[in-house]
């Protein structure tokens, strides 16, 4: 950059919870926020997690464009026209084009819910769960044509506690971005070049997309592993599920039971109570506290409540006719 920025102007895209907080920090902080693009409602849909945006902006008088792909040509004009020194783009689920990644005369901007190189692609931080991590992380990187291989201008390590899921961990990643981001402003504004560290590509690793069916939980599991699995899917995502006599069941809160007197061994998804009332299901090597389950279109339930609707000896099983997968 050859040329000081008193503020640079920002036009923030995104869709996902995660964008909330640094959105509201950016306009809460006086950044120059000069246009917001989101998913348009009957989008939003088919995006976990995804938020309205708007209002937020609107009540900050930044011009708001709904849209269903941020790369059609009339939002990369209106993009264009509002003239941005950087594109900011969090929680969004496209691919960012050559054509609208030439617009900010800076750099179009984008986090990744990991330490890149390594979990590129969809749903970083379900996946880092899903593997049992006991860190992930979050990077701020030079959007590029390829997914999640652009330069990276930061990064933050974020630990990964026993008590975390995909909820928590997010509002982990949305606060380092916030972090990241009131380090980066100042320095541009200052007329310091943006920072950048090539990817060591040979290092990737490439995660691909989840869909809510893949969701299924395999009873026949260790305990640790049911235990990331339900973590990794629970709110604000669409849920591990199981079946049982025929009904998807929902679980969306486990915890792995500690000092407690429990049943001898069952087969993997038989359901018991254990010793203070709990329900808790067998796995393939002990059982597993079901903290709050839901079945499917009714409330969700925990304690006793879950205890009444489900009873010691039911089965659950991974197909709704019960046989085995």
């Amino acid at each position: 950059m050859d040329r000081q920025i008193r503020s640079p102007r920002v036009v923030f895209v995104g869709v996902h919870s995660e964008a909330e907080p640094p959105l509201r920090h950016l306009l809460a902080s006086g950044e120059r926020v000069v246009g917001l693009v989101t998913l348009a409602p009957e989008f939003r849909g088919g995006v976990s997690a995804a938020v309205d945006l708007g209002p937020l902006a609107a009540a900050h008088g930044v011009p708001v464009r709904l849209v269903k792909t941020v790369n059609e040509p009339a939002t990369v004009a209106w993009i264009r026209d509002l003239r941005p020194d950087l594109l900011l783009v969090i929680g969004w689920t496209q691919l960012v084009r050559d054509e609208l990644l030439s617009v900010p005369t800076i750099a179009a901007l984008g986090f990744h819910a990991s330490l890149l190189p390594k979990y590129r692609g969809r749903a970083p931080i379900n996946w880092a769960l899903i593997h049992g991590e006991t860190e992930t992380g979050n990077s701020l990187i030079v959007l590029a044509p390829g997914a999640d291989e652009g330069d990276i201008v930061a990064q933050r390590r974020i630990p990964i506690s026993a008590d975390d899921d995909c909820g928590t961990l997010y509002e982990k990643v949305a606060a380092t971005e916030i972090e990241m981001l009131a380090d980066l402003l100042p320095r541009l504004r200052a007329g310091a070049p943006l920072p950048r560290t090539p990817q060591d590509s040979s290092s990737a690793t490439v995660m691909p997309k989840r869909r809510p069916e893949d969701g299924l939980i395999d009873w026949n599991r260790p305990t640790a592993r049911v235990h990331d699995w339900v973590r990794a899917l629970t709110h604000p995502y669409p849920g591990a599920f199981t079946w049982r006599a025929g009904s998807k069941v929902l679980v969306w809160k486990t915890s792995i039971p500690a000092g407690r007197s429990l049943p001898p061994p069952r087969p993997a998804g038989t359901l018991a109570i254990d010793s203070t009332g709990g329900l808790i299901a067998a796995t393939a090597d002990g059982w597993i506290r079901l903290e709050r389950i839901q079945n499917d279109g009714g409330p969700e339930l925990s304690g006793a409540d879950a205890a009444s609707v489900l009873s010691a000896g039911d089965v659950f099983t991974s197909s709704p006719q019960g046989a085995s997968a």
